[in-house]
């Protein structure tokens, strides 16, 4: 079947305001030029994050209805946390109310607040919040992603593959300051890629061998597996949950954030094997978040989350999911438009620097573009580049992250129209430079939740030139 055919009715619908232009011009400006500082109102096409933004199903409603809101022992408690255990067979279950709030329990934990100087946590490719909470405590961060991770143009089928071998190398000299590795599935930082079975069970067997607990941020499990059924020799045949539950045996612990692959607007699990560790995450929890048995979260919340979890492994929605993602990462590569290849499973990364070849890395490539889409179309995209990971960038990208069964395939031959019309005046567009920042936060440091001040540059025959206003951009 060559048409894409959403597996499921549209039950509700919500207006998009059809801004112009002008008004868009007015936006930025009042926005000082920082996307994440536009109203939704004034966005026509919201593809900034595929995190919490998705629409929830009938039968999530009909939860959110059923919710109950005890502080301890509710129904709704139990239903959440058996469908988790059922999923990864892991019985230490915590729900907090984000993915990141998983990461700084899990850091404190293992690591301690402010305990981490002089060690170090090894990643395929760290996410911006993973990094900055692993460094907060002190700790060092490194990517260990396999070379073909780092080229956009790559075909490999599982391009988040961790490097055994840097792995390996790195344990051998440094076993006594890792406290953990770590794998995102799939890897965000560098375009959604995949990571396969056979990458996991290796990095498990090295963290056997210098005995270290292995972790895995499994944000979007469900999408990880359905490559793996795809892509993977042999994994054909098996089912998706059957290949999810898998990838969870193979770790020591989890943090995940259920605004992805749970198919929520909030919500978030931290899973331990270990005992001691849970309880201490427990008391942790207790002191940030709430009760054990809700975790900063109400029940209706909790819900939506068990009936998501089980949502999310359904092939068909996972079929049509990762085809609706190649399907718009097809028509930008037939234009032209240079993207990390193949296409991630929940977004699509525009190879920003190959896109404005006239503006240097540390003039923001990817903000030029992300500006410029917003600009001519009202489309809201991310910058995931070096002012999103600083010195840590692999590449200068901006991610197209598509909502889980929000969009049509309308809305997305729209959004394929806009880039062709930006891509044809690409020449044109201008640089931004960073003129002011906090010292505490200085570009030595994850560019997360920074306060950025841009200047706005346009080509001169006798380089950049001021053509703009300050602008201030919080990320």
């Amino acid at each position: 079947m060559k048409t894409i055919i959403e597996p499921f009715r549209i039950k509700s619908v919500e207006p998009i305001r059809m801004t112009t232009v002008e008004e868009r011009r007015a936006a930025l400006k009042k926005a000082h030029y920082n996307l994440f500082a536009i109203p939704s109102d004034d966005v026509m096409i919201d593809l900034l994050t595929d995190s919490g933004t998705g629409a929830m199903s009938s039968e999530q409603w009909a939860g959110i209805m059923r919710g109950d809101e005890s502080y301890a022992g509710a129904p709704s408690w139990f239903r959440f946390r058996d469908v988790i255990e059922d999923i990864t067979g892991i019985s230490n279950i915590l729900p907090t109310h984000q993915g990141r709030a998983s990461e700084r329990l899990l850091v404190e934990v293992m690591i301690g607040a402010g305990k981490g100087k002089g060690k170090i946590v090894p990643n395929n490719a760290h996410f911006d919040t993973t990094r900055a909470n692993i460094e907060h405590s002190g700790c060092a961060t490194i990517d260990l992603l396999t070379p073909e991770g780092q080229d956009p143009n790559s075909d490999a089928p599982f391009k988040g593959n961790m490097d055994l071998d840097a792995l390996e190398n790195l344990l051998s000299e440094r076993a006594a300051d890792v406290p953990f590795v770590m794998v995102p599935i799939t890897c965000n930082s560098i375009g959604g890629q995949p990571v396969s079975l056979e990458n996991m069970k290796a990095v498990r067997k090295i963290c056997d061998k210098y005995n270290k607990p292995f972790i895995l941020d499994a944000c979007r499990f469900a999408e990880n597996a359905w490559f793996i059924k795809q892509r993977e020799p042999g994994q054909q045949d098996r089912s998706v949950e059957d290949i999810a539950r898998e990838q969870f045996d193979l770790c020591d612990g989890s943090t995940i954030s259920a605004k992805k692959d749970g198919m929520v607007n909030i919500g978030g699990v931290l899973l331990f094997r270990n005992q001691e560790l849970f309880v201490a995450a427990s008391n942790l929890l207790i002191l940030t978040e709430g009760f054990m048995t809700y975790g900063g979260l109400a029940g209706r919340d909790l819900e939506a989350m068990a009936v998501g979890f089980r949502e999310v492994l359904s092939e068909d929605y996972l079929r049509y999911r990762i085809r609706s993602t190649e399907y718009l990462g097809e028509k930008l590569l037939e234009a032209g438009i240079q993207i990390v290849r193949p296409a991630g499973g929940h977004a699509i990364y525009i190879d920003a620097a190959h896109f404005c070849p006239h503006i240097p890395p540390q003039e923001f490539p990817g903000q030029t573009l992300a500006v410029a889409l917003y600009e001519a179309g009202g489309i809201r995209s991310c910058e995931i580049g070096s002012v999103m990971m600083g010195e840590h960038a692999h590449m200068e990208l901006v991610r197209l992250a598509i909502p889980r069964r929000t969009y049509t395939q309308s809305h997305i031959d729209y959004v394929i129209e806009i880039i062709k019309e930006v891509k044809a005046n690409a020449s044109s567009l201008p640089g931004y430079r960073i003129s002011e920042e906090p010292a505490a936060l200085c570009s030595c440091s994850p560019k997360s939740a920074k306060l950025f001040i841009f200047y706005t540059f346009s080509a001169h025959s006798m380089g950049f030139v001021f053509t703009g206003l300050c602008v201030t951009v919080t990320l």
